[in-house]
């Protein structure tokens, strides 16, 4: 898998196929563009580095900030004036919280920093990338878990420079640069140097190791140098009186001699900064070479945890490079909390909960189990520091900016751990928290009242109450159980019964036709709610297009009228938008997961693609290349239910690593389709489940547990090019289905 991964996929506006069929119905109100960068990542590491352009949101690239169509350009090229740590996958608006310790090699004098050079030859894998910039500079780089390894070749120079800038953070937009707060930096003489910034209320370290002999190493202030100086401290540093600082080092360079710089970076000072280079440098001396190949090593490890037989080359390089895109966030930095001084896992980057919960955290859990309750436990400390869980969490401490997108997500992904045996967290502590968490911000209201807005926080918390409740249940606190699921059943408070959609309210990114097929725990009364099987499946026929014209997509600068027009339709925004990530299988639940065969497939033929364009929106932090990898396997876990939903499978076979050995998906009658390419000028795909085993026992049903999953087994599945009957009986359980136990519906 690792040699098919392209990290450029999703670093440029979207760039696909005219969509044909029920694809070409969906529109696409958000901005057009996978918001990814090709720099080097390890496997869930703390630190990040990529050329730096200052563009949104990455830091990465060309683009500037847009709300709507195809994103607008801040350059006519590519472009980078130095090489900086920490950046977000995917997201949209996180902004300035990232791109700190800018590193730049240069042949100008130090006036020249911050000028941007352009890139070309632009390489990247897993745990690497290179470019070379305009000044004939070419430039490497490799990271670890908490290390960045840069490597410079020169061209024959005089006067060659190293720069690393402390005072760089953000981007270069409206608001989004950074400002530290403090900083403080000490030059050790022979290649070392050390420093902190608090940027956002955290102390960032850095401990700094540059292999050049015979050159002279100063520090500098507002671009001039500070001869003899070895120690700069600022104790109050604002908009107005900020001007750029760090190190520099300098000297003559032969045609092709390279420098290496080793940085070790810490949130809890300058000697565990140094702790941590010289632990994953180990004696390496230069260390390029070897940290590369340890991240290589681990990226691959990663990756061979999914393997599929098939496949055209475009799917598979669709498939690879989603699984490492959806293994980039969150960073873990085991031992490094700033806020509290005990070991044990701190996880940031927990941008942005409302994408990673559906599709991202399950990945986890059955991919690396151990990081997923790192997750959570780190959560809960969150939750102990700071009175809420999380909703997104970066690298700053205070109040949950993100509380007005959505409540209590975590209680999904605690209650399938509680479900699947993680032993490692204190559940009765855990449960105190989520608990209290559902009585804090919009929480109140909804305790008090049964409903609040924004309405889809009504869902939210409805959900956080149940899954809370199942928690609750099996420590044996029944009277508490039951009072939380009786409080979860406030989900039809957002429902208008006429309509049998959400009631009238504010949303996030959508309407309430996005939000109004989300998998409920009752789904079952749901779907009495809109009349029955027959007119919710009308309904999701509706939204989803069938019948439907095609429709024009947004370009860019898009005119009011025009976005109106398509707000209008009340159409499914296919995979561009997260809140419509799990409304294909809401048809499960009415019987007809032959519906949901068809969206599926006519998403991952027409909506992903190889290229930098090759992304239909944000990635979200690797949610949606979660949902591609899932809906790929042929299946899709239901967060906080403890259930995966099966559905045709876009491989011939795929086998999973799990928690309990393997997990083995075959098909008969399955015929590769490539991208761009759905039956209408060709015989039509084997696009739909006749029946089912696993385990050797036939499988009528269209889910299984995630004990299923996660213990291993076989799941086969018989396709071909006509819907048949299975799934149409028996349904996905839901809460209220102990009130008709004859029913199997």
């Amino acid at each position: 898998m690792i040699d098919n991964v392209d990290p450029f996929i999703g670093t440029a506006a979207t760039d696909l196929p005219p969509a044909r069929g029920l694809a070409s119905t969906w529109w696409f109100p958000k901005p057009q563009v996978g918001n990814t960068h090709p720099g080097a990542t390890a496997p869930l590491g703390m630190v990040s580095a990529c050329a730096y352009s200052g563009a949104y949101p990455t830091g990465y690239g060309l683009y500037t900030k847009n709300t709507e169509g195809v994103p607008e350009t801040m350059f006519e090229r590519m472009q980078a004036s130095g090489f900086t740590h920490f950046q977000q996958s995917g997201t949209g608006a996180i902004r300035k919280y990232y791109n700190y310790v800018r590193v730049t090699p240069m042949v100008q004098p130090l006036d020249a920093l911050g000028q941007s050079w352009p890139l070309s030859d632009e390489e990247a894998s897993p745990g690497y990338y290179a470019a070379t910039l305009g000044t004939g500079i070419r430039s490497e780089i490799t990271v670890g878990e908490k290390v960045a390894i840069h490597r410079y070749t020169f061209p024959a120079h005089s006067s060659a420079r190293v720069v690393i800038d402390l005072s760089c953070g953000g981007l270069a937009t409206e608001l989004g640069r950074t400002v530290p707060l403090r900083a403080q930096i000490e030059s050790m003489g022979y290649g070392r140097a050390q420093g902190t910034v608090v940027m956002e209320g955290v102390p960032l370290s850095v401990y700094a190791e540059v292999d050049s002999p015979g050159w002279r190493q100063m520090l500098w202030y507002d671009r001039r140098l500070i001869d003899g100086g070895t120690r700069l401290d600022f104790d109050s540093i604002r908009h107005t009186n900020l001007r750029p600082f760090g190190l520099l080092f300098m000297g003559s360079t032969r045609p092709g001699q390279t420098i290496e710089v080793r940085l070790g970076f810490s949130l809890r000072g300058n000697d565990q900064a140094r702790a941590n280079l010289e632990r994953e440098c180990g004696s390496d001396r230069p260390a390029f070479t070897a940290v590369r190949a340890k991240t290589r090593a681990k990226w691959r490890e990663h990756l061979n945890k999914v393997q599929v037989e098939g496949g055209t080359t475009a799917r598979r390089t669709v498939l690879s490079t989603a699984l490492y895109h959806a293994l980039i966030k969150p960073c873990f930095a085991d031992d490094e909390s700033p806020f509290w001084p005990d070991s044990g896992p701190y996880a940031f980057d927990v941008c942005t909960m409302w994408d990673i919960y559906k599709t991202q955290i399950p990945l986890l859990s059955v991919l690396v189990p151990d990081r997923a309750a790192d997750l959570l436990e780190s959560l809960i400390r969150v939750c102990e520091e700071e009175g809420n869980f999380p909703i997104g969490y970066r690298m700053a401490r205070g109040a949950d900016r993100f509380f007005r997108q959505a409540s209590a997500l975590a209680h999904t992904a605690l209650a399938d751990a509680h479900a699947l045996g993680t032993s490692r967290i204190d559940w009765a502590w855990a449960l105190v928290h989520m608990v209290d968490d559902l009585r804090r911000m919009y929480g109140e209201d909804f305790y008090e009242h049964g409903v609040v807005h924004p309405i889809t926080h009504t869902l939210d918390l409805a959900i956080g109450y149940h899954c809370t409740a199942r928690v609750a249940r099996a420590l044996n606190d029944h009277r508490l159980a039951a009072d939380l699921e009786e409080r979860s059943k406030g989900w039809i408070n957002a429902f208008d019964p006429d309509s049998g959609l959400l009631r009238n309210s504010e949303f996030y990114e959508g309407g309430k036709w996005n939000y109004s097929f989300r998998l409920l725990h009752d789904m079952r009364a749901r779907i009495e709610v809109a009349g029955g099987d027959t007119r919710f499946i009308k309904k999701l026929d509706r939204f989803f297009g069938f019948g439907a014209d095609p429709v024009k997509q947004p370009g860019r600068r898009p005119p009011a009228a025009e976005m109106a027009a398509g707000y209008a339709l009340k159409r499914f925004e296919g995979l561009n938008n997260e809140p419509d990530m799990e409304a294909p299988w809401a048809y499960h639940y009415a019987g007809r997961p032959d519906r949901t065969a068809r969206i599926v497939h006519s998403a991952l033929t027409w909506q992903f693609g190889t290229g930098p364009g090759g992304l239909p929106g944000n990635d979200d932090s690797g949610g949606l290349s979660s949902w591609y990898v899932w809906a790929s396997l042929g299946l899709f876990p239901v967060a906080g239910q403890h259930l995966f939903l099966v559905n045709t499978p876009a491989f011939g076979s795929a086998t999973v690593q799990v928690p309990g050995g393997e997990f083995h998906i075959e098909t008969s009658g399955h015929r590769e389709t490539p991208i761009g390419v759905d039956g209408i000028d060709h015989e039509p795909p084997p696009l739909y489940v006749q029946e089912a085993s696993l385990n050797g026992k036939p499988l009528h049903a269209t889910h299984l547990s995630a004990a299923d999953v996660h213990r291993g087994g076989r799941l086969h599945l018989r396709l071909g090019p006509e819907p048949s009957s299975w799934g149409s009986g028996i349904r996905p359980p839901s809460l209220s289905d102990s009130l008709f136990p004859e029913d199997t519906r």
